[in-house]
């Protein structure tokens, strides 16, 4: 049997001790790969286009282009992002590094089979520390997949990339509870947008619902009597209807569309 492609992962952080260190880390794990890092947003672009990574760590406040803006270019999937990743990466500034290469010891890149078609934009996963907690909206509306704390022990740093590949939410109580209070902050919808959730089914309504609740997939199996393959199913359905990339922005739609109302019971 053929063994599964590796995940190709990219590394963004203007610090070069924390960008080396994730990579050592993801470098080690198994069926991943770093296939990149970069020290800003312009260069994570260019990056992003050269080596057609599946999940890009991404650092919100950086000098230069910020993860929010690379962030946006990069899910978009751009021609802004093939235009810029046409030649080299983009040069730091002097005396501010520039966009790291793979060391020497650890081999090219592995190209994409040819045939496989074009790449669609990777996962974006954000770093961010406590006192960042404001962008979260706006990074997740950017089209960031997740978050990862910078001080996240190793095991959960491997454990994101796995579950932004997989498509699976990636994010922390803290951070839920962050994106929950910006929509509290937000002036209501005048009304709900019937016209975006008009193709799903009842039962999909009912995932949706649950999702946009934090539940897992076999917390949801259990809420309303299906196997997890059944729950499965339906978001994949949902999210194809729906036009969505992942279950954040699943979230996201529900909230925006009145399905669920911050601060409404649970159940």
């Amino acid at each position: 049997m053929t063994a599964p492609a590796p995940i190709r992962v990219l590394v963004v952080d203007d610090q070069e001790l924390v960008r080396s260190g994730f990579c050592v880390i993801l470098d080690a794990a198994d069926g991943i790969t770093v296939v990149g890092e970069a020290a800003d947003g312009e260069a994570a672009v260019s990056q992003v286009a050269a080596h057609e990574p599946d999940v890009v760590l991404m650092d919100i406040r950086m000098p230069g282009m910020d993860g929010l803006e690379a962030t946006r270019l990069i899910t978009g999937g751009a021609p802004a992002a093939r235009a810029a990743g046409s030649g080299p990466a983009t040069p730091r500034s002097a005396g501010s590094g520039s966009a790291t290469p793979r060391s020497a010891g650890s081999g090219p890149a592995t190209p994409r089979s040819a045939g496989s078609g074009p790449a669609t934009p990777p996962k974006v996963v954000m770093l961010t520390t406590f006192d960042l907690d404001d962008y979260v909206y706006e990074a997740l509306r950017a089209g960031a997949s997740g978050f990862l704390l910078k001080d996240s022990p190793r095991h959960d740093l491997i454990a994101a990339v796995r579950a932004a590949a997989a498509g699976d939410a990636l994010l922390a109580p803290s951070v839920t509870r962050r994106l929950i209070e910006a929509f509290a902050r937000r002036p209501p919808e005048t009304s709900p947008s019937p016209s975006q959730l008009a193709s799903l089914t009842a039962r999909e309504r009912d995932v949706l619902l649950l999702l946009a609740r934090g539940r897992s997939n076999s917390e949801i199996a259990e809420v309303l009597f299906v196997s997890e393959a059944t729950v499965k199913t339906h978001v994949g359905n949902l999210l194809a209807k729906l036009g969505l990339r992942d279950r954040v922005q699943a979230v996201i739609l529900a909230y925006e569309t009145g399905i669920v109302v911050p601060g409404s019971p649970a159940d």
